[in-house]
């Protein structure tokens, strides 16, 4: 299947009946399968090393948070049994070069034994639609989940995010729009906005400009015909400087914005360690508390460690649990 003999597989390399191993096996979300990685996913027993929920809890699947929309406006809540009043709720929002991947397999289901609610969401990729219908998407499953509040249990005033990779991005997005009006898009519940509360960003993208710039040998050429962020924008980054800098976080950067936790490995060979240095760089300057945490040794994730899960779940009880 590795028609280009690169040792790597693609998704568009791989059978359509395969998609479904492929997605297990892209460990780090990177939109790329190593022989390492399959070999791993080929191993008997847990795929991954996060910890799931140990409590019963009642699930809501394929929710439509567009009335009549795409396959992909779906998103899933898990809501611990037995739980009443208001509670925070943390959204985790899938990588996957922002062309593949998927809500299923929700990573942070421990935050469920620990009073919080959980929701995964899917939104459209790059081959359905480019930038900004991605942040819109984002945008439209926040406000679903505010105006359902009462449904799920949920305080509408208390939500944090917590993404990966092309999630990182896009939860980075959320963090900083929340008072960009103009960010928001007219789809699903248009009352409302889709400010949130905590971000953790785990190794996103933050400035498809720079994306090239790094000492770290990377797998891919971002700023080339192809390329994951050409196929976001319609174009490479440099050739669409408008839709560029319309996709960073850093354009949307305001003293309101919500503290932020981040998670980036310094060998990183997809996302540069640089991308998430001047976010917490911009941050900073701006008075936003933010802390980033680099991984010795950590290439592109995924991070799901139980010291890691602790830190995390720290992070959101400082901030959601406070108010």
């Amino acid at each position: 299947m590795d028609r280009n003999r690169d040792g790597k597989l693609q998704l568009d390399e791989i059978p359509e009946q395969m998609r479904p191993f492929f997605q297990r096996a892209d460990a780090n979300k990177d939109g790329v399968v190593t022989r390492e990685e399959i070999q791993a996913a080929r191993q008997p027993g847990p795929q991954s090393r996060q910890r799931q929920s140990e409590r019963a809890v009642e699930e809501f699947r394929n929710v439509a948070y567009v009335k009549g929309g795409h396959e992909r406006q779906t998103l899933d809540v898990y809501v611990p049994e037995g739980i009443e009043g208001k509670n925070p709720v943390v959204v985790w929002i899938h990588g996957g070069g922002w062309q593949n991947g998927s809500k299923d397999r929700c990573p942070i289901q421990y935050l469920l034994d620990h009073g919080y609610v959980v929701a995964s969401i899917n939104y459209r990729l790059s081959g359905h639609a480019i930038f900004p219908a991605q942040l819109h998407d984002c945008k439209a499953a926040i406000r679903f989940l505010k105006a359902n509040a009462d449904k799920y249990h949920i305080d509408a005033d208390r939500i944090g995010v917590w993404g990966s990779s092309a999630g990182g991005h896009l939860v980075a997005l959320l963090g900083t729009t929340g008072d960009a009006p103009k960010t928001e898009g007219d789809l699903g519940v248009t009352f409302g906005n889709g400010a949130v509360q905590a971000v953790c960003d785990f190794y996103g993208p933050t400035d498809f400009l720079t994306m090239d710039e790094s000492n770290v040998k990377s797998r891919l050429r971002h700023n080339a015909p192809g390329s994951p962020e050409a196929k976001l924008l319609g174009g490479v980054p440099t050739q669409t400087l408008d839709q560029a800098r319309a996709a960073s976080p850093l354009t949307y950067i305001s003293a309101e914005d919500p503290p932020f936790l981040i998670y980036h490995g310094d060998k990183d060979p997809v996302v540069p360690l640089g991308q998430s240095q001047v976010l917490e760089r911009r941050l900073e300057e701006t008075g936003v508390p933010v802390e980033l945490i680099v991984v010795a040794g950590g290439g592109h994730g995924p991070f799901h460690t139980p010291e890691i899960q602790e830190n995390v779940l720290k992070f959101f009880d400082r901030i959601l649990k406070a108010k």
